[in-house]
């Protein structure tokens, strides 16, 4: 990949490009703070003046990824509307062009080991998140009986681990793992078996 360097002065951002660009070559533990440095054009020294390690840089990273993440969901929700139905599946579709459009970014989130308490801008990010796959669930769950109503924060992390197993797996290449289905079939049907179970879609005849 091609390095982005250091550029308009914005030395902060340059070092996050660039550990982002480190995290897709080598994984969230493989590359230093100096190979960042290097890959933004920088010294060494000058990545302290902004972040204290490495973690605080894929933090940083990840914070980022979770607020272009929450506004893809946030788009996609808003764009299935009116109907719960279509927001709540465009949400789980929306999940899978996340991870393949930001592969370092979804590292930095998922699979870094950083915990989204870390900071508070963090965790901040990672909860507006949640919500907007949450208030779908939310108005999807209206549709069903309240005595057969599961928690709409239950319906929401189902779908958002089914979306998570199938970047996972298949979506990301990882090795040794393949599915003769396309990830996003996966995804549609697990989510529409999912909802029949709910009683949200009519049982195929």
């Amino acid at each position: 990949m091609a390095k982005r360097g250091y550029h308009h002065g914005n030395l902060r951002q340059a070092l996050i490009d660039a550990a982002l660009d480190l995290i897709e070559d080598k994984g969230p533990t493989g590359f230093t703070l100096s190979e960042a440095a290097k890959q933004a054009g920088v010294t060494p020294a000058a990545v302290y003046r902004h972040f204290e390690g490495r973690d605080d840089l894929i933090a940083e990273a990840a914070r980022q990824g979770f607020e272009m993440f929450a506004d893809l969901m946030q788009y996609a929700y808003d764009t299935g509307q009116p109907s719960a139905l279509a927001a709540f599946e465009a949400t789980g579709r929306a999940y899978l062009a996340f991870a393949r459009k930001h592969p370092g970014h979804y590292i930095a989130m998922f699979e870094s080991g950083i915990s989204v308490n870390r900071t508070p801008e963090l965790a901040l990010a990672a909860a507006r998140a949640r919500e907007v796959l949450e208030r779908a669930a939310t108005d999807l769950s209206k549709h069903i009986p309240p005595e057969k109503r599961p928690p709409a924060s239950m319906v929401s992390a189902h779908i958002w681990a089914m979306s998570h197993g199938v970047v996972e797996l298949y979506a990301r290449a990882t090795p040794g793992t393949r599915s003769p289905f396309p990830p996003d079939a996966l995804l549609e049907t697990g989510i529409g078996i999912y909802l029949r179970g709910l009683g949200l879609i009519a049982p195929d005849i």
